[in-house]
């Protein structure tokens, strides 16, 4: 068996993982330990981003006919690739953080939804909330308005029904005034 029969079946795995993925980031990960690699993919797989490392060659083949074929000039050295089919800003967040306190991690680029970035768009892109995030400020956003509506009007409420005791004594205080 010729070894490119051998490797087609990777390069057809690589292929099938990015079909529909949303982005993809590739990382040089030389100088981790075993502990910081673990907990990065632990992350990872929390924010259902699938995370692996596949020799270069393997990737590049795989991205050919793609929009993630940009990426062929960031496969230099180790390179562990990053896919996200849900959330698009996942795997840029992520390692960015992660990155922040692991210094031997660095990011190489990536592709979100269609773009090309380079490590500085990954870390501006890095930067947007979450999904999840940008939807609860939005619903607090929407509630806010009502929220305010509500306590306003039972403000309202409430002084009206302390204020009209006070004016109907007042009242007949003065109606009183001048019968005398």
């Amino acid at each position: 068996m010729a070894k490119v029969e051998l490797k087609q079946p990777i390069v057809d795995q690589i292929a099938e993982e990015i079909k529909d993925a949303q982005s993809v980031v590739l990382v040089d990960h030389r100088g981790l330990t075993v502990a910081q690699d673990t907990e990065l993919r632990k992350q990872l797989r929390e924010a259902g981003v699938v995370y692996k490392v596949y020799k270069n060659t393997m990737m590049k083949r795989a991205f050919e006919g793609t929009d993630f074929a940009a990426l062929d000039g960031c496969l230099e050295g180790p390179s562990a690739i990053a896919i996200s089919k849900d959330d698009a800003t996942a795997p840029a967040r992520i390692l960015y953080k992660f990155a922040q306190d692991a210094p031997a991690l660095e990011l190489k680029g990536g592709v979100v939804e269609g773009t090309a970035y380079d490590v500085a768009g990954i870390s501006e892109l890095a930067k947007i909330p979450s999904r999840d995030e940008l939807l609860s400020k939005l619903l607090g956003s929407l509630q806010s308005p009502i929220t305010n509506f509500a306590r306003v009007i039972n403000q309202i409420a409430e002084q009206g029904g302390a204020a009209a005791p006070a004016e109907e004594a007042a009242a007949e205080e003065t109606a009183e005034t001048p019968a005398e």
